[in-house]
């Protein structure tokens, strides 16, 4: 038998970091003749999957990350587009959930997604819940037709309550932005470090809650569905609506955990997208 042969040095630390997930994918819908959309383009890469549950209308795309969460140095990237005259609705399979980061790495999501002429475009996905410690940038780009719709939600939750987590550290850093013929048309940043929790517990930011949603629709009716949304919500609530254009509705909701966010939110959203939310989000 030969001699066990044995190495001994130091590790370097830059290469002994641990394997993180990538994932990329893109879609576009094109026009099925009946005013939905049915699979274009399709491409899937590594730990991003996409799901295409049968129904009627608008092709429907489940986004499913196989790697369960994401945490620092995972790196995810989705393109999807509606053609001229189809509809798109992209959800995804469950709440995303943002790990504890070793220090120094970031995680990134990247979204970049369009719609063309008379298109109808829904970017609905379910909750991403933020862990201690966690480091996550997000970025989504809207591109669209002059005369397209779009319905986007970007709902968050600061810890789980009922497990008593509170996110004394972390860093998350998010940008919404929305063109229309090449025009900006919305944009939305934030930042939070540090003691999240803490922050949060200001009546000028979050007034003690611990779930947040943004909604923004782009549609001719905009100005009736804010009155709409208005009536609908219950006194106590913490949201507003307002237009920033004549068909261009911005709605903010706070709840004080993902549940609470879900009873004022989910209405609103059965009301903007003609009762057609994704049936994960049900279950």
């Amino acid at each position: 038998m030969g001699a066990a042969i044995t190495i001994e040095g130091e590790i370097d630390a830059a290469r002994a970091k641990q394997p993180r997930a990538v994932g990329a994918a893109r879609v576009t819908a094109r026009p099925d003749g009946r005013g939905g959309g049915r699979i274009g383009e399709l491409r899937m890469s590594g730990a991003m999957k996409l799901l295409f549950p049968r129904r009627a209308g608008a092709l429907q795309a489940m986004l499913v990350n196989s790697a369960g969460g994401i945490t620092g140095g995972d790196r995810f990237r989705l393109e999807a587009g509606a053609e001229p005259g189809a509809a798109l609705s992209l959800t995804t399979q469950a709440a995303e959930r943002a790990y504890r980061a070793q220090p120094g790495e970031v995680g990134e999501v990247s979204v970049r997604l369009s719609a063309g002429a008379g298109a109808c475009l829904h970017w609905l996905p379910q909750e991403t819940i933020l862990f201690q410690a966690c480091a996550l940038r997000r970025r989504l780009r809207v591109d669209l037709a002059e005369d397209a719709k779009l319905l986007l939600c970007e709902p968050l939750v600061f810890g789980r309550t009922a497990m008593g987590e509170r996110l004394t550290e972390g860093w998350f850093s998010d940008r919404v932005e929305v063109f229309r013929g090449g025009a900006r048309l919305f944009t939305d940043a934030t930042r939070l470090e540090g003691d999240i929790s803490a922050r949060l517990a200001s009546p000028a930011t979050g007034a003690g809650c611990r779930a947040s949603a943004l909604v923004v629709y782009v549609a001719p009716d905009a100005e009736h569905q804010r009155d709409a949304l208005r009536a609908a919500l219950p006194q106590d609530a913490l949201a507003g609506t307002s237009l920033i254009a004549q068909d261009v509705m911005v709605a903010r909701f706070l709840g004080p955990d993902g549940f609470g966010l879900r009873k004022l939110l989910m209405p609103a959203l059965d009301r903007l997208s003609g009762n057609t939310l994704p049936r994960s989000w049900r279950l």
